[in-house]
């Protein structure tokens, strides 16, 4: 995995080099003190896998840097403060490694990220299975054959060809959970899989359900996303 350090803590820093360095699963891009720096190195590569990433840091705190990538890639926080835990898994981050961080403790946090990493490589290809509840059994079902997600309040559905699914979910938990190869957002009320789009109209998509089409509504904050995100081959 291609890593980044970015941390102001020059001592930190020249130890978890060294702690990349004996590690033949990381290939480390450099090391930056500065965290603008570092979000301009991430925006320009588009291959950076990992970044080990300080809290408190000058002008751009570790929370601000992570909310300023459009797609962040896997995350382990290495910070001196421990009040920082809950807010940073807010942030999904793969782990949590308080300062000076052992050998051991940076070894664990890297094999964690690798099976992390696998299993996100496997998912976003739609192919991961998970079991939804429904009435009294658990029912399997494959990511890929979810057609599009509907918010009901405090609850999402789940439709398939043959089948829907209420649980108890929020939109924006069920969306970090979804392989963006597969899904895309395209109304605040709508998640849908991108290998069912029909015809995309001027405010709203058409999806294959079944033997029939349904018309999703498209937001206009996220029709620029949707037509960057698809291939369009225009005259």
């Amino acid at each position: 995995m291609n890593c980044i350090i970015v941390d102001d803590d020059k001592l930190s820093c020249k130890l978890l080099e060294g702690y990349v360095m004996k590690s033949t699963s990381l290939n480390l891009i450099g090391s930056y003190s500065d965290s603008i720096e570092a979000r301009n190195v991430i925006t320009e590569r588009k291959d950076v896998d990992l970044i080990i990433l300080d809290i408190e840091m000058p002008e751009l705190n570790g929370f601000d840097f992570i909310k300023s990538l459009d797609s962040p890639p896997n995350i382990i926080i290495v910070t001196s403060g421990e009040g920082y835990a809950l807010r940073a898994f807010d942030f999904n981050v793969v782990d949590y490694l308080l300062k000076p961080v052992t050998y051991g403790r940076f070894c664990k946090a890297i094999d964690k990220t690798i099976k992390y990493y696998s299993r996100k490589e496997i998912s976003n290809t739609g192919d991961e299975e998970i079991f939804i509840k429904k009435g009294s059994s658990l029912v399997k079902l494959k990511l890929k054959d979810i057609i599009y997600i509907e918010a009901l309040e405090n609850y999402v559905t789940l439709v398939t060809s043959d089948d829907k699914f209420t649980i108890h979910f929020t939109m924006k938990a069920i969306e970090n959970q979804l392989p963006s190869g597969v899904f895309i957002r395209v109304h605040r009320s709508y998640i849908i899989n991108k290998s069912m789009i029909q015809a995309i109209k001027e405010s709203n998509l058409e999806l294959t359900v079944g033997k029939t089409l349904k018309n999703i509504p498209v937001g206009k904050s996220f029709r620029e996303d949707l037509l960057n995100d698809i291939n369009v081959m225009a005259r």
